[in-house]
């Protein structure tokens, strides 16, 4: 497997936090901190990594939402300047 290059050091350490949150809600925290006994099964670390893939993109989402919402109001505000 390719070692992944983390663009942003920040972004790793966000991601990290994410997990581990995702993981004490359901309960897995402890399999996910144990450094002996790492996580290397789906029935593990799936669907950690798939609720992280959920929250990431509402995450997108909503981003997306309040970008456009954003342009919509600096583009009334224009118009309005217009007349």
């Amino acid at each position: 497997m390719a070692k992944r290059r983390v663009v942003n050091p920040n972004a790793a350490k966000a991601l990290d936090q994410l997990k581990m949150e995702i993981a004490r809600d359901l309960g897995i925290e402890n399999n996910i901190n144990d450094k002996n006994h790492p996580v290397n099964n789906i029935f593990t670390a799936g669907p950690v990594g798939g609720l992280m893939t959920r929250k990431l993109v509402e995450m997108g989402e909503e981003q997306l939402v309040n970008h456009n919402n954003n342009y919509k109001v600096s583009n009334n505000n224009n118009n309005n300047n217009l007349r």
